[in-house]
């Protein structure tokens, strides 16, 4: 059910203290533009999202007298994180002031004030359940970490999983591995070879920003990686060991461990889905993991256009090419193929983009979106990759149904779905209460 008016723009006083200001109507940002937000794209904040005040930034509103926009002037802008299994429409409005620090690797979606409820302009396009924030006890996780520890001793990967990943990052993938349950981490690679503007893993030197995490500082050998995999497989309910983690480079610069590793797995296991996320640079390594047995893979792209996805990722002797041709070669073997689409609102949306990604769909075959809200301060993305105008626009909700209606078999989502999912009822066979 829609809202019957738009909700009211929030500030904050700079101390963590946020307000809503009665004489604005909250706005959108697409591409560089602020805009009005149809009121039927609004949903109640879901449990697991947090509200972010933005410094150095004055947000953008809708005069609720004069029909006018006009800034904020009583605080800092205010942001929302959409938790996952969901996909933000538009990112907050704001006037960014000269001083202003580049914000963190966070997403950044608008966010309002309406009947004593916090709303964001978005969309549930998951229904698995696998990173609900409910699902994580603290108690559970840690009791889970202590046993994983005290199982492998001796293993360098279960214990970076545990102590720094489950533990410190709350990565939610490390936490469901100590909980026993569904897709299950493999960080593999320390090195990378793409120079990804918005890199979690990993900043130069000269940049202000810091990473949320630290890459992994070593490469596991195929018995850490078989010892602890092969027994989520044979227990967890919905099983999915994935390759290629926040906290790590590339993972198919380390190929040939993975191609032995997923080798000596299925002499112990028949059961679940193996998964690689990669940047999809490496064809030749592809065709090698998949006649290993690798069950599907997920590429990470913030564009399916060439001469957006360059500036962005910054590759190291690899080419777009590369990551359609990927696709392709897991497709020619009846794998399983995603994008992890990065979700910019107003880059994503455009006419140009929209048409590119319909002959992205033709070509790969590919079988599945995820839509993933993309973690980046927009003016330095924008900036970093040079775009000034970002074209026409159809909007996040309109491209989503426009894909959708050309290419009706093509699923969406937000996680990797596993082998019960893909085989049997997409609909039907995956996590949830």
């Amino acid at each position: 059910m829609s809202l019957q008016q738009s909700p009211y723009i929030l500030y904050s006083d700079g101390k963590g203290n946020i307000f809503e200001d009665t004489s604005l109507y909250v706005t959108g940002r697409s591409g560089w533009d602020a805009v009005d937000i149809p009121q039927e794209d609004w949903i109640e904040l879901p449990v697991g999202g947090s509200l972010y005040e933005l410094p150095g930034r004055k947000g953008i509103g809708i005069d609720v007298e004069t029909g006018e926009m006009r800034l904020c002037e009583k605080g800092l802008a205010v942001a929302a994180f959409v938790p996952p299994a969901y996909s933000g429409f538009y990112m907050a409005a704001f006037e960014t002031t000269q001083d202003a620090p580049i914000l963190p690797l966070f997403c950044y979606s608008a966010a309002g004030w309406l009947d004593e409820k916090i709303y964001v302009p978005a969309v549930r396009i998951e229904q698995d359940i696998r990173q609900d924030s409910e699902g994580y006890d603290k108690e559970k996780v840690d009791a889970g970490v202590k046993g994983l520890l005290s199982h492998y001793p001796h293993n360098r990967l279960v214990s970076h999983l545990a102590n720094n990943c489950a533990l410190t990052y709350q990565c939610p993938a490390a936490r469901n591995f100590a909980l026993g349950r569904w897709e299950c981490p493999i960080p593999v690679s320390p090195a990378c070879n793409a120079n990804c503007v918005g890199c979690i893993s990993l900043q130069p030197d000269e940049e202000t920003i810091v990473s949320p995490q630290d890459r992994l500082g070593f490469k596991p050998t195929v018995e850490e990686i078989v010892e602890f995999t092969v027994p989520h497989l044979e227990s967890a309910p919905y099983p999915i060991i994935s390759f290629g983690q926040g906290c790590e480079g590339e993972p198919l610069l380390m190929w040939e461990t993975m191609r032995d590793a997923i080798i000596e797995i299925r002499k112990h296991t028949s059961k679940g889905s193996i998964n690689i996320n990669t940047n999809g640079s490496m064809p030749k390594a592809v065709k090698a993991l998949c006649e290993a047995g690798l069950d599907s893979i997920r590429v990470s792209t913030n564009s399916v256009r060439k001469e957006i996805y360059t500036p962005y990722y910054r590759p190291n002797n690899y080419q777009f090419e590369d990551i359609v041709e990927s696709l392709k070669i897991v497709n020619s073997f009846g794998g399983w193929t995603s994008i992890n689409f990065f979700v910019f609102p107003g880059m994503t949306d455009s006419i140009a983009e929209y048409e590119a990604l319909r002959k992205f769909i033709q070509e790969t075959g590919l079988k599945m979106i995820q839509w993933r809200s993309f973690n980046i301060d927009p003016d330095w993305y924008l900036g970093k990759i040079g775009v000034t105008d970002t074209g026409e626009c159809l909007g996040v909700k309109q491209l989503q149904e426009l894909i959708r209606e050309e290419f009706p078999d093509l699923k969406y989502g937000y996680f990797n779905p596993p082998i019960e999912r893909i085989n049997g009822k997409f609909e039907m066979d995956f996590a949830h209460h």
